[in-house]
């Protein structure tokens, strides 16, 4: 099995890229994206038609609830039960998306946990029925690691206590002593190069079709089915369209909104992208095609033949 990675500001044509190399190559295809994973945010989230899902066979796309809890733990295990299976079908994979803060984890690994026995378990349990006593005890021991966790994000404050309480040791002491190990050692980055300027009038173009699909429509069947609590509600395009059901803003600013959040949302990618990933190719997207079918004997691997 051989793999790379495709990755771009969101509007960028990453998905339709991914699906042509797919198919050239017989790869199945693995999404970072941190909207698809949900079931039911189809607009919002601008995730591949019905019709290219049925092309090449799509992972990390309607895996979740909206208001299930999805992390970076779960993404990893999610990639490698996909390895597996692309190694069972023969299959090549293409990771693609523009949440590249997943692929970033892949690269860099996870740190492995202490042993949590059901007797720890039980009695972390208990501590988290008082959310609040149980967030400050954490910060009173280890203030570092807690100032970046919010006192109601009650899946981290979980963690970090499991931890403590298996360990003996404070979160910090722990991942300084169980440094995490890459689960991707060697992987080629293809990044798609596209100025600024098309990048927001591919996003305005693109949020008015998200108008005309059902949007407005789309988040008031997930508020009145998941109510606005959910992380995923938090989203751009769902945030706007609540303020607009509030009253707050007109239809016309919603829309404003949506794509200015959206092409800043890209812009920040695109640093991100820049600044995190060593030796990845860039180009046009015109032009990188071309580019990964020329290349794809070089990829790293070379354990099937493309």
């Amino acid at each position: 099995m051989n793999q790379l990675s495709i990755i771009g500001p969101t509007a960028s044509g990453k998905s339709d890229l991914a699906i042509k190399i797919a198919l050239k190559i017989d790869a199945y295809i693995l999404s970072i994206d941190s909207l698809s994973i949900y079931q039911e945010i189809d607009i919002v989230s601008a995730k591949p038609s019905v019709d290219e899902l049925s092309k090449v066979k799509h992972f990390g796309i309607n895996v979740l609830k909206p208001d299930e809890y999805f992390s970076v733990d779960i993404f990893i295990s999610l990639y490698k039960d996909l390895v597996k299976k692309c190694k069972k079908d023969k299959k090549n994979l293409i990771i693609v998306g523009g949440t590249s803060f997943y692929l970033k984890s892949l690269m860099q690994g996870l740190s492995t946990l202490p042993i949590m026995t059901q007797e720890i378990k039980e009695s972390v349990d208990k501590q988290l029925q008082n959310l609040p006593a149980a967030y400050n005890l954490l910060c009173q021991k280890d203030a570092l690691y807690m100032k970046n966790i919010d006192k109601n994000d009650s899946y981290r404050i979980e963690k970090a206590l499991l931890i403590y309480e298996a360990s003996g040791v404070t979160p910090t002491e722990w991942f300084k002593a169980n440094p995490p190990k890459p689960i991707i050692e060697d992987l080629t980055i293809y990044n798609i190069e596209v100025s600024r300027e098309t990048i927001r009038e591919r996003i305005k173009k693109r949020t008015a079709m998200m108008l005309e699909m059902g949007l407005i429509d789309e988040v008031c069947i997930l508020e009145k089915k998941y109510s606005r609590l959910p992380h995923s509600m938090s989203s751009i395009g769902i945030v706007e369209v609540l303020d607009f059901l509030d009253g707050k803003i007109t239809k016309d600013e919603m829309c404003e909104l949506v794509s200015i959040h959206t092409a800043q949302l890209a812009k920040r990618q695109q640093t991100f992208n820049k600044t995190q990933f060593i030796g990845v190719i860039s180009a046009p997207l015109e032009e990188l095609e071309e580019i990964i079918l020329s290349q794809l004997p070089l990829i790293s691997g070379n354990q099937t033949e493309f």
